[in-house]
């Protein structure tokens, strides 16, 4: 994920890291599951077709919902062991089978109704799973409550099915760090191949989602938490504006920066996800900015012709580059302006990097922020850490299983930062910031509907050692640090690895980003389901 390159150029930066080596997994196991992933009746279902086959009675939720269990010990936990489900729900069937109860009463909650959802384990649930972050600093942490967006899916009618893995602390450990690992969780794997890391850090919500081990999913982001792992495994992914869901009682990293938001196989799945979460919550004030401009169903503006008359503003640098994604990038464009769209090239990047130096004001808007965020939650929280100095000391007295690979210099920098009354926390965070007056003002000037850009790069190796290294393109920052809306849609293949492009825009609008998303989508259809294959050697 990008926030990897602005840990590695902040202060706390590490030696530069070469490509990392192509791990081996033994194809013995893995081949005698092939036969069998494709033959999966569920394979690709979406939210509108489980409606259907529960109003026609051909299946019932606990049907819906055992299958996507059968499926996780199938695929997740043998066969390929992709290994993203961290914890299953034990009362899943039961919640599914009192929905299919209200179903028979003439009782339906809308378009979740009965439908299976995987949820990041740094959400907090009040039920008898675990909320960790991964971490085993956080075992046992069993939440008194929901988290707002929780409360709202289960009065929206969704089956909890499980927790899914996550880089730890959401990637906010160590600059050395591999994405999709966790002490608690281990290593979660690509699904298409499979010693390919799945990004982060909404891992395991990635990787489950595309191998169909649920329906939907829902993953945090802070910077690229959700579009990175979402285009490394061929999903929608959308970050919503700051505001849009709550935050409360999700483990934190930044109160500017974090929000959570859905991973879908499809836009329109994304979309129902996306309006059944929004409201305002008194327990997180930024939710008042979405008063009277969110929806509750954002599937009434996914438009075929989306892209018709609209002006796309096309980030500049990505078109330099690996050629196989820059050639994409050009089919892309391509594409959009057969269905109308207008394309103007733009330096948006440059632009925030000559007033903005990201990787140092942000990562110290995040260091001030996570201390005083995580002090707060684990206040609260039913842990016997009650504060990040608690969690800095466990994992030095169980260095061997909470820390085999890499460390925690990012924790401990955190740690040393005074409250948010700091000057130096001001005067970062102001920089920031900024770059919404780039982003409106660079709109403006061009008179654009939206900004593109390729959303990462593809997948990489699988290095524990080593850590994660640098894929070239990302488009993640720009919305991340202004709070602004971004939604990716996968853009090709290369090597039988994802790719996604970006599109994102001002605050709230979410409608038009849709719009413009499920256009391309629907002219290109390039989703397609992995094939579990174990390496690029076959």
């Amino acid at each position: 994920m990008n926030r990897r390159k602005f840990l590695r150029s902040s202060s706390l930066a590490g030696a530069a890291i070469s490509s990392a080596p192509i791990i081996s997994f033994s194809n013995k196991k893995t081949n005698s599951m092939f036969n069998n992933v494709d033959d999966f009746d569920l394979n690709e279902i979406t939210i509108d077709e489980l409606q259907q086959q529960m109003q026609s009675g051909k299946l019932s939720s606990v049907d819906i919902t055992q299958k996507y269990i059968q499926r996780i010990k199938q695929i997740d936990q043998s066969g390929p062991m992709l290994n993203s489900v961290i914890e299953l729900n034990p009362d899943v069937l039961s919640i599914a089978a009192m929905l299919d109860a209200e179903r028979k009463k003439g009782k339906l909650r809308g378009p979740l109704h009965g439908i299976p959802i995987l949820v990041k384990d740094n959400i907090n649930t009040g039920d008898k799973m675990m909320t960790t972050a991964g971490a085993l600093a956080l075992m046992g942490n069993i939440a008194s409550e929901d988290a707002f967006i929780i409360k709202k899916l289960r009065e929206a009618g969704a089956v909890i099915l499980g927790k899914t893995n996550l880089s730890e602390w959401a990637n906010f450990r160590s600059s050395n760090s591999t994405s999709a690992w966790s002490s608690r969780g281990g290593q979660t794997k690509c699904s298409y191949i499979l010693d390919r890391n799945p990004s982060g850090s909404s891992a395991g919500s990635g990787s489950a989602t595309a191998a169909n081990l649920c329906a939907i999913s829902i993953g945090t982001e802070t910077n690229g938490s959700i579009v990175s792992p979402s285009s490394v495994n061929g999903l929608v992914g959308i970050k919503p504006t700051i505001g849009l869901w709550s935050r409360s009682g999700i483990i934190p990293i930044s109160a500017t920066q974090d929000t959570a938001g859905p991973i879908a196989r499809t836009v329109r799945d994304a979309a129902i996800l996306l309006g059944a979460l929004t409201g305002i919550d008194s327990k997180d004030d930024v939710t008042n900015s979405s008063n009277e401009k969110s929806f509750k169903d954002y599937t009434s503006f996914l438009h075929v012709d989306g892209l018709k008359g609209k002006r796309i503003g096309i980030e500049k640098s990505h078109l330099q580059g690996d050629d196989r994604i820059v050639g994409l990038y050009h089919q892309a464009m391509e594409t959009m302006k057969k269905s109308g769209a207008t394309i103007i090239e733009v330096d948006l990047i440059k632009k925030i990097n000559d007033i903005v130096d990201i990787g140092k004001s942000q990562f110290l808007v995040l260091a001030y922020e996570f201390k005083d965020g995580v002090n707060r939650y684990l206040s609260r929280a039913n842990s016997k850490m009650k504060n990040l100095e608690d969690v800095i000391a466990f994992n030095k007295e169980n260095e061997t299983n909470a820390m085999p690979y890499f460390k925690q210099e990012t924790l401990v920098a955190c740690q040393a930062k005074s409250d948010l009354n700091s000057q130096e926390y001001k005067d970062a965070l102001a920089k920031t910031t900024s770059s919404k007056n780039v982003i409106g003002s660079l709109m403006i000037e061009n008179n654009l509907d939206a900004l593109c850009g390729v959303t990462n790069g593809l997948a990489c190796c699988i290095d524990l050692i080593n850590g994660d290294y640098d894929t070239g393109f990302s488009i993640s920052t720009p919305a991340a640090i202004s709070g602004f809306p971004h939604i990716t849609v996968p853009m090709g293949f290369v090597h039988e690895l994802p790719i996604g492009i970006s599109f994102f825009g001002n605050a709230y609008t979410e409608p038009q980003l849709l719009s413009i998303a499920y256009s391309y989508e629907q002219a290109t259809k390039m989703r397609k389901p992995p094939k579990f294959q174990p390496n690029l050697l076959r």
